[in-house]
C-alpha cells in the first residue's frame, strides 16, 4: 500500500458518514481558499519577480503530494489547490477591508461546516490526531469527487475495506450502509 493510500485509509477513519464527507466537499474548499487569500497579502521582489506566500505555500505542499504516490490524483489535488490560489490570488491587493473580509470569512465558513460535518460523524477531526490531516483533507476531497464519477476504483476498494463503507443515515440517526 503507497503512503497516499495509507494517508487516506487514516483520513476516511474519521470520515464514514455522507453527511460529514458533503459538508467536507464545501468547507475545505473553502479554509483552502481563505488560507490562499490570507497568504497572497505576504509578496516580495527578488530579481525581477514578484513571489507570494500562497505560491510558495502551494509549491510545497505540491511537492510533498508528489511524494506520496498515486500520481494522477495528487496532480487532480495540486491542480485542484491551484484554481484555488488563483482565484484567492487578486485578494493579496484588494482593501484590507475585503482581503480580511473574505479570507477571514471564508475560514470561518469552512470550518463551521467541517465541525458540523464531525458533529453529524460523531467523531473528532482527524488532524486532531493528527496534523498531516490537515494536508489530506484536499485530497480526501479530490478523492471522492473521483469516486462519484467512477474514476479510482482500485484505490476506493482499499479504503474501503481499510476504513469501512461510507454509511447514510435513516430514520432516528440509524446508520445505514
Amino acid at each position: 500500500m503507497d503512503n497516499a493510500t495509507r494517508q487516506l485509509v487514516q483520513y476516511a477513519r474519521y470520515h464514514r458518514d455522507r453527511r460529514n464527507i458533503a459538508t467536507h466537499t464545501i468547507g475545505i474548499p473553502l479554509i483552502a481558499f481563505a488560507i490562499a487569500a490570507l497568504l497572497a497579502r505576504a509578496q516580495w521582489a527578488t530579481a525581477g519577480l514578484v513571489i507570494s506566500a500562497d505560491w510558495v505555500v502551494w509549491t510545497l505542499v505540491t511537492a510533498w503530494y508528489l511524494t506520496l504516490g498515486q500520481r494522477a490524483l495528487t496532480l487532480s489535488t495540486a491542480g485542484v489547490l491551484a484554481g484555488l490560489v488563483a482565484l484567492a490570488h487578486p485578494l493579496g491587493t484588494a482593501p484590507l477591508n475585503t482581503w480580511l473580509g473574505w479570507g477571514l470569512g471564508c475560514f470561518v465558513v469552512g470550518w463551521v461546516f467541517q465541525f458540523v460535518g464531525h458533529y453529524w460523524e460523531g467523531r473528532k477531526p482527524a488532524f486532531v490526531d493528527d496534523l498531516r490531516g490537515l494536508l489530506i483533507g484536499p485530497m480526501f476531497v479530490v478523492a471522492e469527487l473521483g469516486f462519484a464519477l467512477g474514476a479510482g476504483r482500485a484505490l476506493h476498494a482499499s479504503i474501503e475495506a481499510a476504513a469501512g463503507p461510507v454509511r447514510r443515515h435513516g430514520p432516528a440517526g440509524k446508520h445505514q450502509a
